[in-house]
């Protein structure tokens, strides 16, 4: 069965660029533009100090930017909207300061060397084709893709996750679409087998098991040097991440869609990998603890992974819990005409709030979902989103300029959608 692998993918894009790095085709210590001269930052003196190791290492000091594609990815949104955003994106901190997921920055590395190897395709089907000749093929990953088409036209795993009520539900696909632009950062799908196939080449540092090599050691490596620290004793690499804070390193990566959750570790020092795909909104609750029983199970560790997966699914039960005695529901028609409406933002395109069936919703270009209302601490008013997959986004109401406005803040940026003209 098909799952998406999200994030998953940027292992395998800066697995890519080493076989190119290996072929003399790119290196990892020259700066970006010499390869693509329109690449391009928000500030001058970054975009010249960008190296090619630079664009997974979340270490540059570009602050996360997620909003605009998850919100304001049109049917037609190509490739190229990658450079767009980062173009218009201004680093926040200076190069190694601190971490900084960054997916437009790691959607860029796959595209360039997609750009390298088929300088006269368009760029997502440069990287479609550079994949799968060069990652998927190769590992004998027959069944992982790109195409969400492909993906679902087959044997995969629809996404849940958990209501209000605590029941299982659906997730809509569709959400996922949001990916396909920027694909090289999260885009990929992958079943349990072939994700198994990748880690062993991982554990086997680029051999393949015909005794041939697919990647030279020293660049499949490259990819696990310390960048930048995310905890103690923890590093990001290039789409990697190094975890010795049990004393022993651990190489995993993770991946979030909506209604997926995956994640693999590997032990180089034991030969010893594992691999964790989920179809479920709390798939990590899973997964983080799998990492946990691994080392258990190799190191003679105390158990205790299986003791913190019960205390994880209590602790999200309350936390469920506590999420829906805030919310107003239903929300009745008097207090929805407060609210409905159609907004704008520059950034994120149109949102329109309205009132069906009982219900109150908001649809932007890309994602929906029905709303509550939440009474803030201040007295203010929130609308909260409660679909399945997309539960918990904040859009505060209040005014701006006299007109009716809607802000969402994601703790880097503060997106307000202003009530169209003439509404």
């Amino acid at each position: 069965s098909l799952f998406m692998i999200a994030s998953n993918t940027k292992g395998m894009a800066t697995l890519l660029l080493a076989t190119l790095v290996d072929q003399g085709k790119l290196d990892w210590d020259k700066p970006v533009i010499d390869y693509m001269p329109s690449f391009r930052l928000g500030d001058a003196e970054t975009t010249r100090k960008v190296l090619v190791k630079h664009l997974v290492c979340a270490c540059t000091g570009l602050p996360r930017k997620d909003m605009q594609w998850l919100f304001n990815t049109r049917p037609e949104t190509g490739a190229d909207d990658t450079f767009v955003q980062l173009a218009a994106t201004q680093p926040t901190s200076g190069f190694g300061e601190v971490f900084q997921y960054n997916n437009l920055m790691a959607s860029a590395a796959g595209y360039l060397g997609a750009h390298i190897l088929y300088p006269d395709m368009e760029l997502g089907a440069a990287f479609d084709r550079a994949m799968d000749e060069r990652i998927f093929m190769p590992l004998g990953m027959r069944n992982s893709t790109l195409s969400n088409p492909r993906a679902i036209a087959g044997n995969w795993a629809a996404p849940y996750d958990t209501d209000l009520d605590g029941k299982i539900a659906r997730v809509e696909m569709k959400f996922n679409d949001t990916v396909v632009p920027y694909r090289p950062a999260g885009g990929a799908w992958s079943s349990a087998h072939d994700m198994a196939l990748y880690v062993l080449n991982e554990l086997q540092q680029g051999k393949l098991p015909d005794g041939k090599a697919m990647v030279s050691p020293e660049n499949l490596l490259a990819r696990r040097v310390h960048y930048v620290p995310t905890g103690e004793n923890q590093w990001y690499g290039m789409g990697l991440e190094d975890d010795a804070s049990s004393g022993v390193s651990v190489i995993s990566h993770g991946g979030s869609l909506f209604g997926y959750k995956s994640n693999w570790f590997a032990l180089p020092g034991s030969g010893i990998g594992v691999v964790v795909l989920t179809n479920s909104e709390s798939g990590y609750t899973l997964a983080n603890q799998v990492k946990r029983r691994l080392l258990e199970l190799v190191f003679d560790g105390k158990p205790e992974a299986e003791e913190n997966v019960a205390s994880s699914v209590k602790r999200s039960g309350e936390a469920l819990a506590k999420f829906r005695s805030e919310l107003t529901l239903p929300v009745t028609a008097d207090v929805a005409k407060a609210y409905v409406g159609t907004y704008a933002n520059a950034e994120l395109g149109p949102l329109s709030v309205q009132f069906d069936q009982g219900k109150l919703g908001v649809r932007a270009t890309s994602i929906w979902s029905e709303v509550a209302t939440r009474k803030n601490k201040d007295g203010s008013v929130s609308l909260v989103t409660i679909s399945p997959g997309i539960g918990g986004v904040d859009l505060l109401a209040a005014t701006r300029d006299g007109k009716r406005a809607l802000t969402l803040n994601d703790g880097q940026h503060e997106y307000v959608f202003l009530e169209a003209a003439g509404k």
